[in-house]
């Protein structure tokens, strides 16, 4: 096999330490998954091997040090996340994540956007009216739409966040639980609850709750009203129907957002009763004001096992629907 040899230069030692990492733990990471060798001469760094790899090891290299050029920390995360984008010849796409932070907890945590899936589901909800975020778990669809909930009534952008769920979960039956409708869907709007405590802190949180700022209730609730001038979410949009995600949708008023979220990997809907999330995704992608954001394995940001537990099942229904696994 013929070795290639390919240069990459940085531009400061201080861009090139960024990018080697701690005893140069990045750096041999990229040689382990890529199959190159790097050598380091000053602030160039020579990539060999074959060419493929060669070229791909190039782009993940400009890639990261143009992160870090912008002053980004660049760890093991990071680089694992930029190799993965060189799968696909997108190495580069790293890079619009040197952008601002787009909300602060309430114990001064920057939240970033973390993959450039997350990127361009935070600029369409920037942007659009109405906003599907389509992807699995741990993708961050409802955690970043509640943070941009948070910032849109600090700055007195709308006057109230709404926060809603379809009170259909993984088979239960509500019915079977104790207390009143709103007490038997508490369990199951925990999720939104602990992101805006997390954002508002406990105090601001319960104030906003109290003054009605914040509302939190199943989807039947949002039957026969007009939400205007609010951020509107809808989570776990995948258990709707056809006929509640119109009637949600329409509810739309003056001067409010919503944002849809929901895997359509996990519909718990009674048989015979099509995914509302799907169907309103296909039907309205290219209305004007809308837009369908569809994050994948790769914008997973919990812990790295998730992504491939979401891969294997990925592969295993491409393997039923092609009929793979029939037997004669």
């Amino acid at each position: 096999m013929k070795i290639y040899t390919k240069k990459v230069a940085a531009e400061s030692v201080e861009e090139l330490q960024k990018l080697l990492g701690a005893f140069d733990e990045n750096l041999n990471l990229i040689m382990r998954e890529l199959g190159v060798v790097v050598h380091v001469d000053g602030v160039n760094l020579l990539i060999q091997g074959a060419a493929e790899n060669v070229n791909r090891t190039a782009s993940v290299i400009g890639g990261l040090l143009s992160l870090a050029r912008s002053g980004e920390v660049v760890d093991k995360d990071r680089v694992a996340y930029c190799i993965e984008l060189s799968e696909e010849d997108k190495a580069e796409e790293i890079t619009k994540l040197s952008s601002d932070t787009i909300a602060v907890t309430s114990r001064g945590k920057p939240i970033k956007c973390k993959t450039v899936g997350q990127k361009n589901y935070v600029e369409a909800i920037k942007n659009k009216d109405v906003v599907f975020g389509i992807g699995p778990a741990g993708t961050g669809k409802t955690y970043l739409a509640v943070c941009l909930a948070v910032q849109a009534i600090k700055q007195k952008r709308v006057d109230k966040i709404i926060l809603t769920r379809p009170a259909v979960e993984a088979g239960e039956k509500l019915g079977f639980l104790p207390g009143d409708l709103q007490t038997k869907v508490d369990p199951y709007l925990r999720p939104l609850y602990d992101a805006l405590q997390e954002m508002l802190g406990l105090e601001t949180y319960t104030k906003y709750l109290e003054r009605g700022n914040i509302e939190i209730a199943p989807l039947a609730y949002m039957r026969g009203r007009t939400l205007s001038q609010a951020f509107v979410i809808l989570d776990e949009a995948q258990n709707a129907t056809r006929e509640q995600m119109k009637m949600f949708l329409t509810r739309l008023g003056q001067g409010s957002k919503m944002v849809i979220t929901g895997d359509v990997t996990q519909v718990d809907l009674p048989e015979g009763k099509q995914c509302g999330l799907e169907h309103a995704a296909a039907v309205l992608h290219d209305v004007d004001g809308v837009q369908v954001v569809n994050l994948t394995e790769k914008d997973v940001v919990r812990n790295p096992l998730v992504m491939r537990i979401v891969r294997a099942y990925e592969k295993d229904e491409k393997r039923r629907l092609s009929g793979a696994d029939k037997t004669e």
